[in-house]
């Protein structure tokens, strides 16, 4: 995945230092419950649990969409809309299950296992819990559902970000992995990698808002794909 020259290390710092979004109830709830399962140290583990959720609301809304421009056929303005949220929503979910594959790339070259909340039996029930939340959401309020996801996008964010602080020897850690470079030609080492996962979450974030109509949120930067 080809991108233009930005500067990933501005970026992060640019992320752990802009005031965060101040969170809805629901979304404060839902982070305290992950620090509670997970912790609230910002590991690779948790990463990987954040990845199994991040592309389910994506699926929900292309799902959900399609069933719209179903019923709404002959209304051309609305299927072109439609479509523009299924198209991104595509991409978005393509996107982040990447995020997962690199990250198991990553804990499989330090010798990571998985933490017990990674096992199939607690995958099921969280990614369940997620799906439902997902579309209950989106049944009640599409323009809400946007609002939630681009908390969740804000907040994986600065996850990354603050990952990368954490872990100051990603720097000296060369990117040879051929599987991940496939997806990040210009990353040197690992810590950029994760600068550029962070940067991602801001686009889906900024997407998100963008979509729910809450256009002040945008965190903008030199080299940001075009909203549409």
């Amino acid at each position: 995945m080809e991108k233009s020259k930005i500067d990933l290390k501005a970026e992060q710092q640019s992320s752990i230092e802009t005031p965060r979004y101040k969170y809805s109830l629901a979304a404060k709830f839902f982070f305290f419950s992950m620090d509670l399962l997970a912790g609230k140290k910002d590991t690779l583990p948790k990463t990987k649990l954040l990845e199994i959720l991040a592309s389910i609301p994506y699926r929900a809304w292309e799902i959900r969409h399609y069933t719209k421009q179903t019923r709404k056929y002959k209304e051309l303005k609305r299927v072109r809309d439609y479509q523009e949220v299924i198209d991104w929503s595509r991409d978005a979910q393509d996107n982040e299950y990447m995020h997962l594959l690199v990250i198991h790339q990553k804990m499989v070259e330090d010798g990571m296992k998985d933490t017990w909340y990674l096992s199939a039996f607690m995958r099921f029930f969280i990614v369940l819990s997620y799906v439902i939340i997902a579309k209950i959401t989106a049944f009640f309020s599409q323009k809400g559902a946007y609002l939630f996801n681009a908390e969740f996008e804000n907040h994986a964010e600065l996850v990354y970000a603050n990952m990368v602080k954490d872990n100051p020897e990603w720097e000296n850690q060369p990117m040879n992995n051929e599987f991940v470079k496939k997806y990040y030609i210009d990353v040197e080492n690992w810590a950029d990698v994760f600068r550029r996962i962070s940067l991602d979450e801001r686009d889906h974030m900024n997407h998100s808002f963008f979509l729910a109509g809450k256009t002040e949120h945008i965190h903008k930067y030199d080299g940001m794909p075009e909203l549409h």
